[in-house]
């Protein structure tokens, strides 16, 4: 199930509108997608940080004025470096016949023994590039690794993933090892 977001439509705006649009509490963002016109629009910053908090994965249904309403998925996020605050959001418009190039994120399950023995747990990339229709792409890809000891490595190539869903990002591509301290 998608998550819900009431969306308005915003004019151009300079930095000091953008400034005083997040100060009322809205996060500016653009919706984009292949054969439709990009769309200007602002969130409820309340609502993005609760589906940011809930995992951040998956659809996510806009809920524009004129019961108007449009399927995405979050393609970048952009924060402030220093305050860790929202600055902007992307959403790529999905479309129902199209395959879509997206991130999933990939859930690490399990704790590994090897953290047992003082090793640490570090996580390289904690997404994987991907290409699907719509109705084929999960959520997220979990990832066991409490069989991981001192010096193992995941990578890509290690995920399971449906067939229908083609991986984009490099086989040898690092997730996830566990080393000395």
């Amino acid at each position: 199930m998608a998550a819900c977001i009431h969306t308005e439509k915003r004019p151009r705006l300079n930095s000091s509108g953008l400034r005083n649009l997040r100060q009322k509490g809205r996060l500016p963002g653009v919706v984009f997608g292949k054969n439709a016109a990009n769309e200007i629009i602002h969130i409820s910053m309340k609502q993005f940080e609760k589906w940011l908090k809930r995992g951040a994965s998956g659809f996510i249904e806009l809920q524009m004025e004129g019961d108007r309403s449009m399927t995405v998925l979050l393609e970048d996020l952009q924060r402030n470096p220093i305050t860790g605050a929202l600055i902007h959001v992307d959403f790529q418009l999905v479309q129902t016949g199209e395959i879509i190039r997206t991130k999933l994120g990939v859930k690490f399950v399990g704790t590994p023994i090897g953290t047992k023995s003082g090793g640490v747990v570090q996580i390289q990339d904690p997404y994987v590039e991907v290409e699907a229709l719509p109705k084929d792409l999960p959520t997220t890809v979990e990832l066991d690794i409490s069989a991981m000891e001192v010096g193992d490595t995941l990578f890509v190539k290690d995920l399971t993933l449906p067939p229908e869903v083609t991986v984009i990002s490099g086989d040898n591509e690092l997730l996830v090892s566990v080393s000395k301290p």
